[in-house]
């Protein structure tokens, strides 16, 4: 992509900080003198800013920049690691000695030629929102507030948030590589409360991903605005959930996060080296009903989880994680990819310059089956449709989970009637992907609000899944009858 002109990062060509191959070189060959058998540095410029908006103001406006550098050294299983705010050679090279303490007994000098690496162009942007002024996004934001209160006279407060930030890495390893990366992201979201008879609901919408203030012109803030209105409002006519095991329906496109919670974790490598993972030891094994077919795609244009580079600068690649219902692989970064003996599949992430890398989704999918959603709805005599979901609550040991639903309806005789209240989806990640029965032709990949947390760091990621029919879940809930 084109860097932002507004926010060059320091250590680009031409930049305050310049780092060069030559500074990677001499950093690299400290961080390998005491004998390990591997080192990368990461380099990292964040900048960010976020706006609210609320009745009728703007309630905070923030602006944020970090910057720093860090250095991991790889020997056998163990890794040291340490970073610096400081990008003088000084600092530098005292991170690269206080990794390096990971090995002992080895000497040496270090010749590394360092190569850069070819990116794609996944999220390729003439101008970063983060370059737009901030009047702009204010005005986005009034929009959506002022359209969500004039929707129905029940809206009585409705609240709107943009946040945005651009993020450029250098990473250079021991292995010869050295890649340079510019990634945007920005996300919009609106609340609505609605008031009726002394009950009171709330309704969200939003999206984004990695591309410009020109999503708007697809995907409207006053669309958000009406969405979260609808929802709001549907929810203060909504009835107690059913209880028990039932047939459900997963509606396309955000649904898929429970793909990522329940399943996609256990297929990442780093649980699965360690033994810890229900998916250990299991691949060629039936995992999942013959309809479903699990990648994890960094890929797609501009999407929220999509990257030109991983983190340890890996070439990320669609990975097919279950075919057919047969688990073909796992998610991995370099460590876990040497523990079972296979290349990098790029998915080696990290949150910031101050942590490791570790294996992390991108873009995870359920592909598309062979049915209509029409058709799937009309199949279920009684069960739930499951439309919005909240938060959830996942062991990846076993792949039990908990899943709230923020929209959901009751489904008889093949129609959606009732809309419900308080139902949580309860069940086990491999075994609900065996009760899938039907599995629509409609994918879709949730539009840009998802970031997922493992082991304190954050990322953002996608998911995405067509109309989804599970042959029986447990529904907790109030019975009904």
């Amino acid at each position: 992509m084109t860097e932002s002109q507004t926010y060059r990062a320091p250590f680009a060509p031409g930049g305050s900080a310049g780092i060069d191959p030559d500074i990677c070189q001499r950093l690299l060959a400290v961080a390998l003198q005491h004998g390990g058998e591997y080192a990368d540095l990461f380099f990292e410029y964040r900048a960010g800013g976020a706006i609210s908006f609320e009745e009728g103001i703007t309630r905070s406006a923030s602006r944020s920049v970090s910057l720093g550098m860090g250095v991991r050294v790889q020997r056998g299983d163990a890794t040291g690691y340490a970073h610096v705010e400081d990008l003088t050679w000084e600092a530098m090279k005292r991170a690269a000695e206080t990794a390096a303490r990971i090995a002992t007994g080895g000497k040496g000098s270090h010749t590394i030629a360092l190569t850069p690496v070819d990116l794609p162009h996944r999220y390729e942007l003439s101008s970063p929102p983060i370059d737009q002024p901030g009047t702009d996004k204010r005005a986005l934001l009034e929009r959506a507030s002022a359209s969500a209160l004039g929707f129905d006279s029940r809206i009585i407060k409705a609240e709107a948030s943009y946040v945005e930030e651009i993020r450029a890495v250098l990473i250079a390893s021991s292995d010869g590589r050295m890649a340079y990366d510019v990634q945007p992201l920005m996300r919009f979201g609106v609340r609505a409360i609605a008031e009726s008879e002394g009950k009171r609901e709330a309704g969200r919408s939003g999206g984004g991903g990695r591309m410009s203030l020109s999503y708007f012109d697809g995907h409207s803030p006053e669309k958000h605005a009406e969405i979260a209105a609808k929802q709001a409002l549907t929810l203060l006519d909504a009835r107690p959930a059913p209880a028990g095991q039932m047939e459900v329906v997963l509606a396309p496109g955000d649904s898929g996060i429970l793909l990522h919670e329940a399943v996609g974790h256990g297929l990442e490598a780093d649980f699965n080296r360690k033994g810890t993972s229900n998916y250990t030891g299991r691949v060629g094994e039936v995992v999942a009903s013959e309809l479903c077919t699990v990648v994890d795609d960094p890929t797609f244009l501009e999407s929220r989880g999509s990257i030109n580079i991983d983190d340890e600068g890996n070439a990320p690649r669609k990975n097919v994680l279950i075919e057919n219902g047969i688990l073909k692989g796992y998610m991995h970064d370099r460590l876990s990819a040497r523990h079972f003996k296979l290349d990098p599949s790029g998915n080696g992430r990290r949150e910031s310059f101050a942590c490791a890398p570790m294996p992390r989704m991108t873009n995870t999918v359920l592909t598309a089956g062979p049915h209509e959603a029409e058709e799937i709805v009309k199949s279920v005599k009684r069960g739930v449709f499951a439309k919005t979901f909240g938060g959830g609550q996942v062991d990846i040991s076993n792949g039990d989970f908990v899943f709230s639903l923020t929209e959901s309806y009751l489904i008889e005789d093949g129609k959606l009637t009732a809309p419900l209240k308080g139902v949580n989806l309860i069940g086990n990640g491999p075994e609900t992907l065996g009760q899938v029965s039907m599995l629509g032709n409609d994918v879709e990949i949730s539009d840009g609000i998802w970031t997922c947390g493992k082991d304190g760091q954050s990322v953002p990621v996608g998911v995405g899944c067509p109309t989804i029919k599970l042959a029986k879940i447990t529904v907790g809930g109030t019975d009904i009858g």
